[in-house]
């Protein structure tokens, strides 16, 4: 079997919501980051509990041996007048990450969001899917975007993403075929993939050269099967406990890890869970998707007939 490449981190969003404020609202930066160093991880993305100073983040990162992997950037190009503001912003978010060695902007389109697009706040309903002219205005703001990146030695990694607009397999598609591959990747996100109808495993080998950034995130599927039937929408579904760390959940990650290793993914893979934190304690959850995602890759060792078993991280500093 090929060798790992992917190194392995976490999201805080295991411990602090993002989407759910009550989730871990009073869990601290300093927890987030201590259980991370505890778990042997190296890579962490930036959290809403993160210092703002750069100073201090630098810092606190550093004597931990954390590398900050990324951070969410919401964009609205589907709106076209709010073009040149959206790059300007962009830029500056991606000037931030450089600083910091970080590789991959982690990007969301929200417009048309019921729950992001600030445009639609509090209005209900479902998503306003896109016409022809919002596929336009969405793929040539990421284009540009991804130059802006690209000009930092920073690679665009677009997230579909539950409760936007590109969050079924027919729009994952549709936006890697209308973006430049030469400025947009894809963050490959399992849980919602698997929340927006699709075979996660599918979606990987479909777009396997577009992955430029993967989040492993596990999903409770009779819990989204019941969401579903009574008209959850996105907030309401991490609330109920759809979403979980891997090998906590219903998706087989065996083959995902398998696919990841043989196309020879060399970046980071990071845990995430996105559950209330009070329920399912964050670093218990961890540990036990490192355990799970360790005894997957000795399974892959055995079935090639290769006796070296690698563990993809785990080597405990505290």
């Amino acid at each position: 079997m090929d060798r790992i490449r992917f190194r392995v981190g976490a999201h805080p969003i295991n411990w602090v919501g993002e989407d759910v404020k009550e989730h871990g609202e009073h869990t601290t930066f300093e927890q987030i980051v201590d259980d991370m160093r505890k778990l042997g991880l190296s890579g962490t993305e930036a959290g809403r509990k993160y210092p703002t100073d750069e100073e201090a983040l630098k810092r606190e990162l550093d004597r931990r041996g954390l590398q900050l992997v990324s951070q969410w950037k919401s964009v609205l190009f589907t709106d076209p007048s709010r073009r040149r503001e959206e790059l300007e912003s962009y830029r500056k978010h991606a000037e931030f990450l450089s600083r910091f060695g970080a590789k991959v902007i982690s990007t969301c389109e929200i417009g048309g969001s019921p729950q992001f697009d600030p445009n639609l706040k509090g209005a209900g309903g479902g998503v306003r899917r896109l016409d022809a002219d919002g596929w336009k205005n969405l793929a040539e703001g990421l284009n540009e975007a991804g130059r802006i990146a690209k000009s930092m030695g920073l690679t665009l990694a677009y997230h579909h993403h539950g409760g936007t607009v590109v969050e079924r397999p027919e729009e994952i598609d549709r936006l890697m075929e209308l973006t430049d591959p030469e400025y947009v990747g894809l963050l490959y996100d399992t849980g919602h993939a698997c929340y927006g109808g699709a075979d996660p495993l599918e979606v990987l080998r479909r777009h396997a050269k577009r992955v430029v950034y993967v989040h492993l995130k596990d999903v409770r599927k009779p819990v989204l099967e019941k969401a579903r039937e009574d008209g959850a929408d996105f907030p309401e579904c991490i609330r109920r406990g759809v979403f979980t760390l891997p090998g906590s959940g219903d998706l087989d990650f065996k083959p995902i890890v398998a696919e990841l290793i043989a196309m020879g993914y060399d970046g980071w893979v990071m845990l995430e869970g996105e559950q209330d934190p009070a329920l399912y304690p964050p670093y218990e959850f961890a540990e036990r998707a490192l355990l799970y995602l360790n005894r997957i890759v000795a399974e892959l060792e055995s079935d090639s007939g290769n006796a070296r078993q690698e563990e993809i991280i785990g080597n405990r500093k505290g």
